[in-house]
């Protein structure tokens, strides 16, 4: 097999949730022009008729599906309706996310009960739902994007730590599970990613600036380097990694 075959994804059916904007968009969007078929799952119906529009630019069958995942059904639905349509889903992308920063003694109960069942309850859900037919087929991949903050302590992001570290340990649980079948879990911890909401909350130099300088590489993530690394984890290329914690943080996390 090439290095082109062993990173394809020809054939592959992917549901992304997140799908309809920021890096669950670019994700559908690498992952189409890398030959697999797209489920796109999110809030937003028009950012999810934009995504559909970019995968079947690329030849792409796209699926949308609008869920809440702050639901405790929803996205159970959601995947059960995609398994309907296409009979399996090869790769799940955990991408759907919410971010409520402030200081631990001032965060409301309700929003850290939110954020927890975005963050992830959610992912477990979907994984949940998606891995049987994976394991019945013997191949799997199911990819969490998580946050550097998941592995570093951030002042102001208590709640929002807790989730990622838990959506981290769950990644490993997983491994621990399926990684016999066939099936790898693994998890993407970015740094800041310039998307829309990226360039709203960090783009202004007096709060961005000492953050970038923090980072080795002196900049944030582009939503194509998230995605990219989404593709090797999503590709026969990364069939010997399980349970990892990929970072994508110019080296935030090693100084």
């Amino acid at each position: 097999m090439s290095w082109v075959d062993r990173f394809s994804l020809a054939g592959r059916k992917a549901l992304v949730t997140g799908g309809s904007k920021g890096i669950g968009a670019e994700i559908c969007a690498v992952f189409a022009e890398a030959g697999a078929d797209i489920v796109a799952l999110g809030r937003d119906a028009a950012g999810l008729a934009a995504t559909a529009e970019t995968v079947r630019a690329h030849g792409r069958r796209c699926l949308t599906l609008t869920a809440e995942m702050a639901s405790p059904t929803e996205p159970v639905a959601a995947c059960e309706r995609a398994l309907a349509e296409w009979g399996t889903i090869d790769i799940l992308v955990n991408a759907a996310g919410i971010a409520n920063v402030a200081p631990a003694v001032d965060f409301a109960t309700e929003d850290w009960d939110r954020m927890m069942a975005v963050n992830l309850r959610a992912p477990f859900l979907t994984a949940r739902t998606l891995a049987p037919a994976m394991i019945a087929q013997g191949w799997g991949k199911i990819i969490m994007i998580s946050s550097q903050t998941g592995v570093i302590a951030l002042e102001d992001h208590a709640a929002y730590a807790a989730s990622k570290g838990g959506l981290n340990a769950l990644t490993k649980s997983l491994c621990a599970e399926w990684a016999r079948h066939n099936v790898q879990v693994n998890a993407i911890c970015p740094t800041v990613v310039m998307t829309p909401m990226g360039r709203q909350v960090w783009g202004r130099p007096e709060k961005g600036d000492p953050f970038r300088n923090a980072t080795p590489a002196r900049r944030f993530a582009e939503p194509v380097e998230v995605a990219d690394a989404a593709l090797y984890l999503a590709s026969d290329a990364s069939a010997m990694v399980n349970g990892a914690l990929l970072m994508v943080e110019g080296g935030f996390t090693s100084v």
